[in-house]
């Protein structure tokens, strides 16, 4: 899963962990080499002191007692002297302020602690590099950009142990900046339905053919799993076979399974499955409705009186995975038209980009709830953003 960006992510951290690190011994070295000649300079100084007070003659060594010094024999220093000595201090000063503002004695102290600062040119290419492989891994732009602030954020102008992996501070930078775009909206999905009144009632939308009706009976297994019982109600009345499919999954897990004739109101199903919910203490109930495009004015109409009829728990929209930036498009307008909840991505397992799991909640603002991973009943994962990042980053 995600193995194309991955690679890029990875190729990323190792480039900026190489240049930074030979940056950081070019720079260690360029002021060893500072210190060492500063060395050279006082021991010279000495020597030459030592053998200027050696070698004077005799007559200037012992002073002439009878030579009586007055008060206009004393000189001040001229005034040219003092003007070039405070000039000399002036451009020392300037001189410790170069680098990013940082003087040659607080960086010294950088040094003596071990630390060494990160400069923004040595990122500038990686992060480049990163945006292209963002970029090219289907992740939105205005995503791709916060990612690319957020590593920024993290790493230029801080400070870091000489002696520790750069990599490790690049891949933590990007660690945490993935987390907070990933992270967008997440609340504890099994504690909401946990803890409401029942029943529970989840509405399932999105497009046509991305796998929206065998994900309903997925959660409908999965709530199985968290002691939950569950009632499917067939709202997609307007696609043929509708009934038939969503029957076949109800057969399959043992589950009671509302529907009425094609062509029926979709808020009428739902609203029995509700009222059969009550009556047969049923925790949850789970609706399917029609696949639609957000600019079929006719199914959004029956989003809408859903929604007015039954006040649903949650709305959720189900995407493919690998539907990339069109998955991240349709969810950004389904929600502007339904206002979701969160959204589940199918085909997670066959998703080799991964622009949509980075990108879908940031730009809905709503979290990624679940991720499909297969065929099978219990192929369906809870979407952790730590375990996600760290998939991304190799650390699984």
């Amino acid at each position: 899963m995600f193995d194309g960006l991955k690679n890029k992510l990875s190729s990323f951290t190792e480039d900026a962990e190489d240049d930074v690190e030979a940056e950081s011994a070019a720079e260690t070295e360029g002021e060893s080499n500072a210190e060492a000649e500063d060395e050279e300079l006082g021991e010279d100084d000495a020597v030459e002191s030592q053998t200027d007070a050696t070698e004077q003659p005799p007559e200037q060594q012992e002073p002439d007692t009878t030579t009586e010094v007055t008060e206009s024999d004393e000189t001040e220093p001229e005034e040219s002297d003092v003007k070039s000595e405070a000039d000399s201090k002036d451009e020392q000063k300037e001189s410790s302020d170069d680098d990013g503002g940082r003087g040659l004695g607080q960086r010294a102290k950088l040094l003596a602690t071990g630390k060494t600062v990160i400069d923004e040119s040595d990122l500038d290419s990686h992060l480049e590099e990163l945006e292209f492989a963002l970029l090219g891994s289907d992740v939105e732009m205005e995503v791709a950009q916060e990612i690319l602030d957020g590593v920024k954020e993290n790493l230029v102008g801080d400070t870091r142990r000489r002696l520790s992996s750069t990599g490790n501070m690049v891949q933590d930078a990007l660690r945490e900046s993935l987390y907070d775009v990933i992270s967008v909206g997440q609340f504890n999905f099994n504690e909401r339905v946990q803890s409401a009144d029942k029943p529970v009632v989840i509405i399932f939308t999105g497009v046509n053919g991305v796998g929206k009706t065998t994900t309903i009976a997925k959660l409908s297994q999965y709530f199985e799993e968290q002691g939950l019982s569950s009632v499917l109600a067939n709202g997609d009345t307007f696609r043929a076979g509708a009934n038939e499919q969503l029957e076949q999954h109800a057969d399959n897990l043992d589950k009671r399974i509302i529907s009425h004739e094609q062509g029926s109101d979709p808020a009428a199903v739902i609203y029995d499955a509700v009222e059969y919910a009550k009556a047969n203490d049923v925790d949850v109930v789970l609706g399917d409705t029609a696949g639609r495009l957000h600019t079929n004015e006719g199914l959004m109409d029956q989003l809408e009186k859903i929604d007015r009829v039954i006040d649903p728990d949650m709305t959720l929209f189900v995407d493919e995975a690998v539907a990339g930036q069109d998955a991240v498009n349709r969810a950004r307008e389904f929600d502007d038209a339904a206002s979701v909840d969160g959204s589940i991505l199918t085909k997670a397992d066959a998703d080799q980009q991964g622009g949509a799991a980075i990108s879908v909640a940031y730009v809905t603002g709503k979290p990624i709830l679940f991720l499909g991973t297969g065929q099978d009943y219990d192929d369906i994962d809870r979407f952790e953003p730590d375990v996600i990042v760290d998939e991304l980053l190799g650390e699984e």
